[in-house]
This record gives structure tokens, C-alpha cells and sequence, in this order.
């Protein structure tokens, strides 16, 4: 195993027996057909199944609606990405020159996704109860946190406040594309704003996820805007 993979390997409080399942888990499909999109749609249940039964335990006077949303909070894109910039992803994932130059490295969809092929990997590797016991350590901050005071919604419900607060005209989504195998689709939506001149567009494994992950970044923008 390289340098760059053993520091990985700390650095996620993971050693991997084989190292195989570890690279096809940071290998994007810009690489060819040895990627790591059916590792991200393994991972990605498990990741929905621990955080649910996380939130299950911790919250047992929480009706159904709001662990929903919390576990939506916790599961999303925008979450999963900031993961992989704490555990510097970026330094190890595998892309093809085009993606690269495109600066596919940065791109918060890839790394979001490059997280969930690591859980499906590491299960491979050992069992659930390791793979549970990892994902709850990388969310241990997040969790504690958790503030059932705050209301818990999702982008496209706070986009929509934000802009009818202020008296905007709602979002359009729009599929502009969709890719991939049946079990490993990627859809592309353009979410449009009238308050920006151009549409934002962005991609994940189901069309809602892609819808949520549009509206994070449109709020982030129009709320940076204003702060600005």
C-alpha cells in the first residue's frame, strides 16, 4: 500500500485487508468500468440503515416526520461531502485526466460519493458491526449536536421559504440529464432562481438527491449574496 493510501487509512480509522476494495472504492467512473459506483450504492443503504437506527436510539420520544429529516440532514450530499474534505478524500481519489482537469477533485458530488463507495468497501472487508462502528465515529460530532429545537428541513423547503419570504418567485427544477446503469444512475438538475443569472446545476444517484443538492448550493448562493 502506498504512503498516500496508509495516511488515508488513518486518517478514516480504517486498515483495509484488501487493499483492492479500498482503490475501487476511490476509483470514479471517469476511470473506466472498474469504479466505484456499485461500492457508493452498497454504502449508501448502509449509511441510511446506521444513521436511521442512530437516530432511532438517541431520540426515542421523536416521532417518525422529524427523524426523517434528521436523518436526511445527516445523509445528504452537502454533509457527506464536508466529510470527505475532513478526511482529505480529495488526496486519493482516482479520476480520469478529463475529470481531472475539470477539476473533478474539488467537485463536492464525487467526493460525497467517493464516502459512501469507502462504507460499502469497508463492509466488504469486515462485517457491519466494524462498519456501523466507523460511520458513528466519523458523525460523532454531528450527532451530539443535534439540536431537536432547530427545525430540521430539507433545501428545498428552506429555498422555498427563503425566496417566499422575501416575496421571489418559486424555483424551477429541471432534468437536464440522466446516466448510467439502472442501479447506478446519476441524474443532473438545474435548479433556477431568478435572483441568479444563471441556473445551478447538480448531480446525484436519484432525481430528488440531485433536486435537494441543487437547492443547498442555490440557498448557499443567494444567502452569500446577501451577506455580502
Amino acid at each position: 500500500m502506498t504512503p498516500e493510501l496508509e495516511n488515508f487509512c488513518r486518517r478514516i480509522g480504517y486498515q483495509f485487508a484488501d487493499e483492492q476494495l479500498l482503490l475501487r472504492a476511490l476509483r470514479h467512473r471517469s476511470c473506466g468500468a472498474d469504479n466505484n459506483e456499485r461500492l457508493e450504492f452498497l454504502g449508501d443503504g448502509l449509511l441510511n440503515l446506521i444513521i436511521a437506527e442512530s437516530l432511532f436510539h438517541r431520540f426515542s420520544d421523536v416521532k417518525e416526520g422529524q427523524l426523517s429529516r434528521l436523518r436526511a440532514n445527516l445523509v445528504n450530499g452537502v454533509t457527506l461531502s464536508e466529510l470527505a474534505t475532513e478526511m482529505e478524500f480529495g488526496a486519493v481519489l482516482q479520476l480520469g485526466e478529463g475529470e481531472r482537469q475539470s477539476g473533478g477533485r474539488q467537485r463536492a458530488s464525487i467526493r460525497a460519493n467517493a464516502v459512501e463507495a469507502v462504507i460499502g468497501a469497508i463492509y466488504l472487508d469486515s462485517d457491519f458491526a466494524t462498519t456501523q462502528q466507523k460511520v458513528l465515529t466519523w458523525y460523532g460530532s454531528r450527532l451530539e449536536e443535534i439540536d431537536l429545537a432547530e427545525p430540521q428541513k430539507d433545501a428545498k423547503t428552506r429555498l422555498q421559504e427563503w425566496l417566499q419570504a422575501r416575496g421571489k418567485a418559486l424555483p424551477s427544477y429541471t432534468l437536464q440529464a440522466s446516466e448510467g446503469a439502472d442501479h447506478a444512475q446519476q441524474f443532473h438538475i438545474a435548479c433556477k432562481v431568478a435572483a441568479l443569472k444563471n441556473a445551478v446545476i447538480a448531480t446525484g444517484s436519484s432525481r430528488k438527491k440531485a433536486e435537494q443538492a441543487a437547492a443547498q448550493q442555490v440557498l448557499e448562493l443567494l444567502e452569500g449574496s446577501q451577506n455580502g
